[in-house]
């Protein structure tokens, strides 16, 4: 990573302060001064800021997948139940990637990289999730062409979208919809928006990252392999 963000991930300045702080040669790296802020940086050198070094602080990143009635929060004191509650006290740090609503299911990445939480979550690095939903009644051609076009929701056009496996069984539609937006209650808000009503909705994935067979309400730490991956495919 750029040598500004690495001072900021390990908790010495902002991103914004990172880059004077480097401007004005108060950073080294293995014993050199460096004064270009985006010099890359891997976590293995001796970073140095006046003097003082900067360890690498250690990330974690946990995979659930979120039962309905779970509130994604990390403390509400409204909420019966929370995300938090299907956690160790030794996980308690981390924190929801985005959110799933309260009636919602699927994968919620939790994590202490403040960095990749952004790229998830902001429209502007287009991480594209996917979500099965079902809604009442049929979903036809001329409704799902209009969602994949983007639809207006609550005054702003929602970004274009892909839907496929569209599978009608008399009263109700199944499909996969995949899109990079993250506004909240964005998929019912669309439903709702050609007239369907969403009674369930599970987020299947987000970037690369896959729920899989992981059951419903349990979580696991992911592999380096897994989290290599993944964070090749959101910060590339």
């Amino acid at each position: 990573m750029r040598l500004q963000v690495y001072l900021s991930h390990n908790g010495v300045c902002s991103r914004r302060e990172a880059m004077d702080v480097i401007q004005h040669g108060r950073v080294a790296v293995n014993g050199r001064v460096v004064k270009e802020p985006s010099t890359p940086v891997d976590g293995s050198e001796d970073i140095t800021v006046d003097g003082q070094r900067i360890a690498a602080k250690e990330y974690a990143y946990v995979m659930l997948n979120k039962p309905a009635g779970f509130t994604t929060t990390k403390d509400d004191v409204h909420a019966e139940k929370t995300v938090m509650d299907l956690l160790p006290s030794s996980m308690r740090h981390l924190s929801p990637v985005g959110r799933l609503d309260r009636d919602s299911e699927g994968l919620l990445l939790l994590t202490n990289d403040g960095d990749l939480a952004l790229r998830l979550t902001h429209p502007r690095f287009h991480a594209d999730k996917t979500y099965l939903v079902r809604v009442k009644g049929e979903l036809t051609k001329s409704k799902q062409s209009k969602l994949e076009k983007g639809v207006v929701v609550e005054g702003q056009k929602t970004a274009p979208c892909l839907i496929r496996e569209v599978k009608y069984n008399g009263t109700e539609t199944e499909f996969k919809i995949t899109l990079n937006e993250g506004r909240k209650r964005q998929v019912r808000m669309m439903a709702r928006s050609v007239g369907h009503h969403v009674v369930y909705l599970c987020r299947l994935s987000m970037g690369r990252l896959q729920l899989g067979q992981l059951p419903k309400g349990q979580w696991r730490i992911l592999s380096q392999e897994e989290v290599d991956r993944f964070l090749l495919g959101i910060r590339n």
